[in-house]
């Protein structure tokens, strides 16, 4: 939690309340479901949370806006930002049920009302975002497969309307047929060797 003051300072008594909650409540679920790699679970702000919010030192979500989280997995980078951007609508998807079940049961613990879950596949998502947001899923030419007609063509940002991975290595080959891509390296925000690789991948569509 200091980590994250120290890179969010402006954070809200509630907002600082619901990213404490989530230790314990991950903590409690990984027992049961291994929704996070055990051995991160002790660096579950720097990994995972501080993780998720990389996606913030990229883009502000408005109010109102719609924001998809592709394959969630636990809530990552879906339930951070929910909790950051509580003005704005998130929507968290994934293929295994069991995890989707994790997520409603920590964003009803820390009453996150902006955000709803469902057990889907990307492909049968209906409705229109402004914004798709990822962890690690799947190379970027499928993600652009499966979401490219849910992207609004109503842009209410500073960025263009389109995808935004959280991604890790060297992205040339899987890039290299968007030259409209543009990478933020997170070892520009965060000072932590674990984002020494980590990226922010913009691809508008």
């Amino acid at each position: 939690m200091k980590k994250l003051l120290t890179y969010f300072p402006n954070l809200t008594d509630l907002q600082q309340q619901q990213l404490q909650k989530l230790q314990g409540l991950y903590a409690y679920w990984n027992r049961k479901i291994n929704v996070i790699s055990r051995k991160d679970i002790d660096a579950l702000y720097e990994r995972h949370v501080l993780h998720a919010l990389g996606i913030a030192k990229v883009i502000s979500f408005s109010p109102n806006a719609n924001v998809l989280d592709v394959g969630t997995g636990g809530g990552f980078p879906g339930v951070p930002l929910a909790i950051l951007f509580p003005e704005t609508n998130f929507y968290l998807i994934d293929s295994i049920q069991k995890k989707i079940r994790v997520v409603e049961a920590i964003a009803q613990v820390i009453d996150l009302k902006n955000l709803k879950a469902s057990h889907l596949r990307a492909e049968q998502v209906e409705g229109q975002f402004d914004f798709v947001v990822s962890r690690a899923v799947t190379q970027m030419p499928r993600i652009v497969g499966w979401v490219k007609n849910t992207i609004s063509t109503t842009h209410q940002h500073e960025l263009a309307n389109g995808i935004l991975a959280l991604k890790g290595g060297d992205l040339t080959a899987e890039l290299h047929d968007y030259p409209h891509a543009k990478v933020y390296q997170l070892d520009r925000y965060f000072h932590e060797q674990f984002f020494a690789t980590k990226a922010v991948v913009h691809l508008p569509l």
